[in-house]
């Protein structure tokens, strides 16, 4: 919410890390965590200069990331 309490529009290419996980959340995502995140971050998930997030590039590196296997 902003200031005024009014809910402010997402941006999808600009969200910050508990925004993704609230997004995530409620698209029906039961595992991911904010420390889950973190560790996809450490671990090479892409991250705008700002520190925000974009869900979409995100969404594509694990897909990529699931393809690799274990």
């Amino acid at each position: 919410m902003s200031a005024s309490g009014v809910n402010a529009p997402l941006t999808p290419s600009r969200l910050a890390v508990s925004a993704v996980v609230a997004v995530l959340r409620s698209a029906g995502s039961r595992h991911i965590t904010e420390e889950a995140l973190r560790r996809d971050i450490a671990a090479g998930a892409p991250v705008n200069p700002d520190g925000t997030m974009n869900i979409l590039h995100y969404a594509a590196w694990l897909a990529k990331e699931a393809g690799r296997g274990d």
